[in-house]
């Protein structure tokens, strides 16, 4: 197991790591990029060993989040079996429990510790639904996402952007989404504010 972790989380979390995998042992998958999710956990019930898969594109420390919240579904799952929301209480008290050790600067950066802590007090089904947290998180990536990305939180009310080679115009800001304005036909949809986006000259 350490020989697959190795180099994909922080060199100081890679002990821990292995200690939470041997306290009730999974089969871990690298898998390609998935636009959708940075990893999975599906809980088969009489399966001796469950499977948790993760991207393998992730920046280390984007891996080690991913990794402890893939393994709070696993001991969820072990425990109360398929009655449970995925990421109801039980799931949330987990995620906490397993992340409490590694919350420290020992292991991350103070750029990614700070929102990781709020993020952390209720944590989301995704750390990429919390916009400052994936902000931080992104400036370890080491793979090229794409040249001109920038976030649409980021971009001023007005401008005009590409994404999925679809223009849009950006109009208000609501909490973790944004209402934008399709420029082809007019109508008004809902985007994530950490949708990564190409912006364009207004026309």
């Amino acid at each position: 197991m350490t020989g697959s972790l190795r180099g994909r989380v922080p060199e100081s979390a890679l002990d821990y790591c292995y200690e939470v995998w041997k306290a009730d042992p999974f089969r871990l998958t690298i898998t390609s990029s998935r636009s959708t999710k940075l990893g999975d956990f599906n809980f088969l019930r009489g399966r001796s060993f469950q499977k948790i898969s993760i991207n393998h594109d992730l920046n280390i420390y984007q891996f080690l989040i991913t990794y402890l919240h893939e393994v709070a579904h696993h001991r969820v799952y072990a425990k109360y079996g398929m009655g449970k929301k995925p990421h109801g209480v039980e799931w949330k008290l987990a995620f906490q429990s397993i992340m409490a050790p590694v919350l420290t600067v020992r292991v991350f950066p103070y750029d990614v510790l700070i929102p990781l802590k709020r993020h952390m007090a209720n944590p989301k089904a995704s750390a990429g639904a919390d916009f400052f947290l994936a902000k931080e998180l992104k400036k370890y990536d080491t793979v090229n996402q794409g040249p001109g990305l920038v976030f649409l939180g980021d971009i001023r009310v007005g401008s005009a952007f590409e994404i999925k080679a679809r223009v849009f115009k950006k109009l208000e800001t609501k909490r973790t989404r944004v209402l934008c304005q399709e420029l082809s036909n007019g109508r008004k949809y809902l985007i994530s504010s950490h949708a990564e986006v190409a912006l364009v000259d207004e026309f």
